[in-house]
This record gives structure tokens, C-alpha cells and sequence, in this order.
């Protein structure tokens, strides 16, 4: 009889890793328990020394979609093996060093049920399980027990804690598990304030949009301004009044085929647009880019379908149609002299049902005012967004955290990527990937904790520990007075969740900048300036994965302005540097 205690660290909490461990514990006749704590999953277990080498292997093996494992460790487990039978025990508290799980769309199963009639959560625009739905959106502490996120204001039904209690169901343990009778709740007002008489306020949304309205959409992460992407005037009408002129504008559809009368797409392309993470992906018009390479991708996937990735299941137009008989446009101010246009699918239920019976894409941009942060707050939204939308779709689950849509693109690499031609670059980090860790390279692993407050544009901050960068999602221009207290609060709430105490805090050698008038005054053993282009050169070297101890590089920097080592401001930067200068 062996007995051993197994630590697993990771993306292990909130995405169905305890029921996994379970189920495989009994399935291997062990004996013992499962619990959360603060640095992932503990297990404790006894019996046959081969059967739990069995567990271990299949562990890796069928690890739950949205987990990652980091690490398994295991040692001898102290106490007397008294165990019974295996359980699933209360969460533990303790020293913080387990991984937050990002977002996730809707996943297929949840996708039929909420259009399945015979379903309780039949149209019901918050319908989750372990598989997907909000995560870092919600979540105010760790471990990630309902108790410590937003779904706390929300009593489970009978039927709800049936299934959360159930072992053998998906959604056992699912933290914002809900369903018409005791979960959130959405309704539609008019900008005045006044709520709209509707019995399906999402059948209604579709039919305003449909008839050049625009409306602010509450989401997973944010509030979201939504009109008709192929009404020019409704267009023009939304970035007058948003004061956003010249930048392109997001957009949603229904399903990949809706997507296909606007633009090509490669496999990668595909891929990600069904992923977990549903970003924003750009792609290129019909009719633009390079015919020989994409027309080639878009053959290559025709008459495939789509193994591995996430379908609409309930739609009669599926995602893999073999023929494209209509190249449409959508208006000219979504995307004025661009080529591309940046499009997601949906990734809530809520925007599945509002984009059933819409056969064109729609604007879905962020709801805040030109240069401010996205709303997240229902009476913040009235206030500022009453004056851009006609109507306001809201509901009555917080949003904890704000996390704005993540945007990526693939490109074509003459180099092989794991065993793929097409490389993905992350534009804007945010949805679907925040907080999930990125693993450094080679020489990182024994560095202290270490506070990056990042730059005045575009910025994210990052937190090093344990040979891992943890970027916050994308948090905007902090030259605005609202941007920089979303940054605060969200730099705040991040040392908070991860008990990360920094012992070096790096800033950018500008000195009015706000990130680093903010690092000057937080408490830390060293400070320390950094050029701003050495900055962007070690980032690079990080990102392709060169160790520590690399000899220099020739790093070239041209990002349009960086605080030099002389005082003065450079446009760019040709330099010979590595990590440490």
C-alpha cells in the first residue's frame, strides 16, 4: 500500500480539474482526496503503487479542455491512510501561486442546449459549465469558489445544485453555474431610462439593429456598442457620436459562413475564430491580399470541416460550406482604406441569440467614450452611453474586472511551426488569454518577484515569478484620467489575486509618465529605470524564447517615440543589447 501527496500547479481551478481527478481516482480504485488551495490542486491518495502511477500518466493525458498543468509533484504523504473512499474536499486557503483560467466562449454543448427547447436553459443568454464562460471577469479572490466571485449575489435553484453537486455532470463545481430561475437576468431600456415592454429582449435587440438602431450590448468583459455593419448611415451615426472617426470598427457574425461572404480565411484563421478564446482575428477582404496564398488556405480547408474546433451545432448553416456564391461588403466607415477587417463569433450565449436570425455581421466596439475605458458598471453605462446609443441591453451580473476584446492576426512563416506554416500574432492581449502565464525562456526560472509597470500607451503591466510573465489584460492610454484609474484598480486587484509582493519594480526612464510617477511611489526593495526601446528589444527576446545568458543582439526599435539614455525623445533605435543592457 503506497500513500503519496500530489501537487499540481497550473491553470487547474475553475475548469473542471477536481471532478477529472475523481473520476480517474476511483476509476483506479485509490483511495483519498482533492482540494483547491492557494497554489493549485493538492491530492492525497492511497493504494497500489501502480494504480497511482496510473493516475499521474492519465492525468496529463486527459487534462480538462480550459486546464493546463505546469507542474506535478509528488512526495510521501505524511499521515495515516485512513481514507474510505476518495472525495472532493473544501477549498484551502494559503500562499498564492496557482494560475487564474481566462475567460472562455460558449462551448458546443452549451451552445445546443440554450437553442435546444427541451432544455431548462433554453434561450437563457448565461447558460456556462466547466468548459467555458466568465473566469477572470468575474472573479474578486482565489481560490475561485463562487463565494469569491460576482455569482455570490446569485442563490443556486434545486435543479442548479443538484448538478453542481453532481460528480458525474459538467457542470459539478461550475462556479457561475445559473439557469432561468435563479441566475441572471437581462431586460432592454430605451437610452431615457425607460425599460422596454418585451417578453424576448434579445429577439428585439436583433430586430432594432436590423432597423438601423444602435445599441449597447452588456457582455462578458465589458459593455459593447453594436449597430448594422452594413448600414453606412447607422455607421456614420456611431462614430459621430462616439467621437472614434478614423480607427476601424470591430465586428461579429453569426457563423463562419456569414464570415466567408466578407472575407478569405486560412486554417489557423478558422481555428482561432473557434477557439475558446474567440478573439478578434484580422482577415482579408475578398478580392484583396495575396490570391495565390489564401485562396490556396481557404481550398485547403473546404469540404474538411472543422475537427477540433467549435461549430455551431444548432445552425443550418454550418461553418464548413463547401461554396461561396456571394462576395458582400460591409460599409465603407467600418474600416475606411484598410484591407482587413477585424472579425469575431460569438462568446456568450447572449450574443448567440441576439445573432440567430442575422444574416449580416454587426459593429460590436467597445462602449466608452473616445479614449476612455470600456463601461462595465449598468448606471455608468446610462450615463455616458446614453448619449451614443438608442437602447442599452443590460443585466444584473457585475463585471468584477474589465476585459476588452483580445485581437490577433496570422501570418504566413516560411519557417515550419510546429508543424504548421502559419504563425499567430497577439495584437492585443486581453479576453481569452489574461491572466493565463507566459513561460520564459532558459535562466528565468529562479528570478525574484518582479513589478513592470509598463508605458503610457497601450499598456498592460506584468508581474514575474517563478519563470513566468504574468500580463494584465490590454488597459488603454493612461493619459486619460479614467484609463489610469482602471489602471490602478486593476494593478491593484492583480498583486491582490496572485499575493505578489515585488521586490524590484521597473519603470520607464520617462519621467511624467503616469505608470511611472505610480512605480515611484509603491513600496519595493529596488527601482529601476528602463529605456523605453531596450524595453521593447527585450520583449522581443523573451517572446522568441533566447535565455537569459544569450549573447547580445542587434535589436531595432521603431515605435515613434522612447525616452533615450541621453534625456532626449527618439523615434527609433538601432541597439546592441541583451536582457540586462
Amino acid at each position: 500500500m503506497s500513500q503519496e501527496e500530489i501537487r499540481v500547479r497550473g491553470t487547474v481551478q475553475g475548469v473542471g480539474f477536481r471532478p477529472t481527478v475523481y473520476r480517474l481516482a476511483k476509476a483506479c480504485q485509490l483511495t483519498g482526496d482533492v482540494c483547491n488551495d492557494g497554489q493549485g490542486v493538492l491530492i492525497r491518495v492511497c493504494g497500489n503503487s501502480e494504480a497511482i502511477e496510473e493516475l499521474v500518466r492519465r492525468l496529463q493525458k486527459e487534462c480538462p479542455p480550459l486546464a493546463s498543468i505546469e507542474t506535478i509533484s509528488r512526495s510521501p504523504y505524511p499521515g495515516d491512510c485512513t481514507f474510505d473512499d476518495f472525495v472532493i474536499a473544501q477549498s484551502l486557503s494559503g500562499s498564492v501561486s496557482t494560475e487564474i483560467a481566462p475567460d472562455a466562449a460558449t462551448c458546443p454543448q452549451c451552445q445546443a442546449e440554450t437553442f435546444d427547447s427541451r432544455s431548462r436553459w433554453y434561450r437563457y443568454p448565461f447558460t456556462n459549465c466547466t468548459h467555458c464562460g466568465p473566469r477572470l471577469s468575474i472573479i474578486q479572490s482565489i481560490p475561485y469558489d463562487r463565494i469569491n466571485t460576482s455569482m455570490a449575489a446569485f442563490v443556486m435553484c434545486s435543479d442548479c445544485a443538484r448538478e453542481y453537486h453532481d460528480v458525474e455532470n459538467r457542470r459539478f463545481h461550475a462556479q457561475p453555474i445559473a439557469c432561468p430561475v435563479c441566475g441572471p437576468q437581462v431586460w432592454l431600456e430605451q437610452a431615457n431610462g425607460q425599460v422596454v415592454d418585451t417578453s424576448d429582449p434579445l429577439d428585439t435587440v436583433c430586430i432594432l439593429l436590423q432597423q438601423g438602431e444602435i445599441v449597447a450590448i452588456k457582455g462578458l468583459g465589458g459593455i459593447h456598442l453594436a449597430c448594422d455593419a452594413t448600414n453606412e448611415r447607422t455607421v456614420q451615426k456611431l462614430r459621430s457620436r462616439k467621437q472614434r472617426y478614423h480607427k476601424p470598427l470591430a465586428l461579429m457574425a453569426r457563423d463562419i459562413a456569414v464570415i466567408e461572404q466578407y472575407c478569405t480565411l486560412n486554417p489557423k484563421e478558422r481555428e482561432l475564430l473557434q477557439s475558446p478564446v474567440a478573439p478578434i482575428v484580422l482577415l482579408e477582404k475578398r478580392g484583396q491580399g495575396d490570391k495565390g496564398t489564401r485562396g490556396q488556405g481557404d481550398k485547403e480547408t473546404r469540404g474538411q470541416g472543422d475537427k477540433g474546433t467549435r461549430k455551431n451545432n444548432f445552425n443550418s448553416t454550418s461553418s464548413n460550406s463547401s461554396v461561396i456564391s456571394v462576395t458582400k461588403s460591409v460599409a465603407t466607415s467600418v474600416a475606411p482604406g484598410q484591407t482587413t477587417l477585424g472579425f469575431m463569433l460569438p462568446n456568450t450565449p447572449l450574443h448567440h441569440l441576439i445573432l440567430q436570425q442575422m444574416d449580416r455581421p454587426i459593429v460590436l466596439t467597445s462602449g466608452n467614450l473616445s479614449d476612455e475605458p470600456q463601461c462595465i458598471d449598468n448606471q455608468d453605462a446610462r450615463i455616458k452611453l446614453g448619449k451614443i446609443a438608442d437602447y442599452l441591453l443590460l443585466h444584473n451580473r457585475d463585471i468584477v474586472n474589465r476585459v476588452d476584446d483580445s485581437v490577433v492576426r496570422v501570418i504566413n512563416s516560411k519557417f515550419k511551426i510546429q508543424n504548421s506554416k502559419f504563425k499567430i500574432q497577439i495584437l492585443r492581449r486581453a479576453r481569452g488569454y489574461a491572466p493565463a502565464p507566459i513561460r520564459l525562456p532558459a535562466g528565468f526560472d529562479s528570478v525574484p518577484h518582479i513589478l513592470a509597470m509598463g508605458s503610457e500607451l497601450k499598456n498592460t503591466f506584468c508581474l514575474l515569478r517563478d519563470g513566468q510573465a504574468i500580463l494584465s489584460q490590454h488597459l488603454g492610454d493612461l493619459e486619460n484620467a479614467a484609463a489610469f484609474g482602471a489602471y490602478r484598480d486593476t494593478l491593484n486587484l492583480y498583486l491582490g489575486l496572485f499575493k505578489h509582493k515585488p521586490v524590484a519594480i521597473a519603470i520607464d526612464k520617462h519621467p511624467e509618465y503616469l505608470s511611472t510617477k505610480l512605480g515611484k511611489t509603491l513600496d519595493a526593495t529596488f527601482l529601476q529605470e528602463i529605456q523605453h526601446h531596450h524595453a521593447h528589444i527585450a520583449a522581443c527576446l523573451a517572446e522568441n524564447g533566447i535565455p537569459l545568458d544569450a549573447p547580445p543582439v542587434l535589436g531595432i526599435a521603431l515605435d515613434g517615440l522612447g525616452y533615450g539614455e541621453n534625456g532626449t525623445l527618439w523615434g527609433g533605435e538601432f541597439l546592441l543589447a541583451d536582457y540586462r543592457g
